[in-house]
């Protein structure tokens, strides 16, 4: 997840989404907040490790801390390079993601086609709006601002949170800052993502909660959304600068490999960027198999336990509020 969010035009939501972790991560994020007070004095410090589900949660966060600051230097360098490999790479990846996260689950009705395309539709327009955090003049509320819209956008699937940043203007200033440990920057940021995190999630959870594959099939929108921002042979044909002279791109013309040599005259370095393609498609296929294995191991033990699905993916102090035979 965290290599995932490092790249603009890829989310680790769909990383989140397609290991299986996904509406567990979601559930998480939720706890925190007030209740976690209540969970401490009712149960201590076991009490509140059960209610934020830390087993679960701290080895996740670890390993997206590492590896975002490990990954900001090779991504720097592989967006200069070699951006065609990259996006090659992270196309086959987030198609693949799309075809597995897309499979219709047992109560699938015609209608919710609706939120598939209502996704679809945001996650074409969203990059769009986000110059306009540009206009809010000061930096620090531009970091406020900008670390809660990419947080949120890092737990959807199929928007990317370093994508959007790109189009506020700001992921070279919070990329820069995270390689030099800036904490006055990161703080900022760091404020922001937690507003934003503590408010999306929320949403969230209630919307999967009550629409359960209605919200599935628009998270699957996002997915398929994002596939021609990672488009390996593209020209930008639009775009402004932003505060600090930077490039925010807007508006992308889409092409073939041909064409692109034609235009440009470099190499569309074809096999190369078609094997890693393949490579990012059939390392989500092999991510998805071994995830649905543990998933299953675990649906087997509940149902021999005689509960219900929902009670088994959830940190266990939420069980209790939410209503009997739910599917997330």
């Amino acid at each position: 997840m965290g290599a995932a969010d490092a790249v603009p035009g890829v989310s680790g939501g769909t990383i989140a989404f397609v290991t299986g972790i996904y509406e567990e991560l979601i559930h998480t994020i939720k706890q925190f907040g007030p209740s976690a007070f209540g969970a401490w004095r009712r149960g201590g410090m076991a009490g509140l490790v059960a209610h934020l589900n830390l087993p679960f949660l701290l080895p996740l966060l670890l390993g997206i801390a590492v590896s975002l600051v490990s990954v900001a230097h090779l991504v720097v360098w592989l967006m200069e390079d070699h951006p065609l490999l990259l996006n090659g790479f992270f196309f086959g990846l987030v198609l693949a993601s799309a075809l597995v996260v897309s499979r219709h689950p047992a109560d699938w009705r015609w209608w919710h086609i609706l939120p598939l395309v209502g996704g679809l539709l945001l996650a074409h327009g969203l990059p769009s709006l986000m110059p306009l955090v540009t206009e809010l003049g000061s930096r620090e509320v531009m970091l406020l601002v900008g670390g809660a819209i990419a947080i949120s956008a890092m737990i959807l699937p199929g928007v990317s949170g370093s994508f959007l940043l790109l189009t506020m203007g700001l992921y070279g200033t919070v990329m820069d800052g995270i390689r030099g440990f800036d904490l006055g920057l990161i703080g900022l940021f760091g404020m922001g993502c937690a507003a934003g995190l503590f408010a999306f999630s929320r949403l969230l959870s209630w919307l999967l909660d009550r629409f359960h594959t209605g919200t599935l099939q628009l998270l699957v929108g996002f997915i398929i959304g994002s596939l021609p921002v990672l488009w390996p042979w593209r020209e930008l044909v639009r775009y402004q600068l932003g505060p600090d002279g930077q490039m925010i791109p807007l508006d992308y013309r889409y092409l073939t490999p041909g064409d692109y040599a034609l235009l440009t005259g470099d190499a569309p370095q074809l096999v190369a960027v078609v094997a890693l393609m393949l490579a990012g498609a059939a390392g989500v296929l092999l991510l998805d198999r071994t995830g649905r294995r543990p998933a299953a191991m675990r649906g087997n033990e509940t149902h021999g336990a005689g509960s219900d699905r929902a009670s088994s993916d959830r940190p266990s102090s939420d069980r209790a509020n939410k209503e009997e035979g739910s599917d997330a």
